[in-house]
């Protein structure tokens, strides 16, 4: 298992860590098997969408925002309420296929780490299993 370090800027985005994942992965001389990507944070998430227009990755934080406002009235006394619903929707992992040494992505995909209580310091756990 291989942790990969993330610094996020904004209270909410979406990391492309598309390469960073790749490279992990090549690193393990495989040919197949599955790629699993982790995030051991309560107000984080992963995600696999759209990587060709960086509008999506806009669309998803705005409709996140608005099913899910900041300001709602939790009872959370942390004031970080709305971050932890939104990574609870997107989900804290990912499995993906490795063929030949690489990710079985869809021709636009991209694996992003979405931020939702931000910026810090994250982490992100990333194990290979191969055959």
């Amino acid at each position: 298992m291989k942790e990969l370090s993330i610094k996020t800027k904004s209270r909410d985005e979406l990391v492309d860590i598309t390469y960073s994942v790749q490279k992990t992965v090549g690193e393990e001389k495989i040919n197949g098997g599955l790629c699993i990507i982790y995030c051991p944070h309560s107000t984080a998430a992963v995600t696999i969408n759209e990587n060709a227009d960086p509008s999506v990755k806009d669309d998803i934080l705005k409709f996140l925002r608005r099913i899910v406002p900041a300001d709602a009235g939790y009872a959370h006394a942390e004031g970080n309420s709305d971050a932890h619903i939104k990574a609870s929707l997107m989900g804290n992992s990912r499995i993906v296929p490795i063929s030949n040494g690489k990710l079985v992505l869809g021709t636009w995909e991209g694996i992003f780490f979405c931020e939702f209580d931000g910026p810090r310091s994250r982490k992100l756990l990333v194990s290979v299993l191969g055959k």
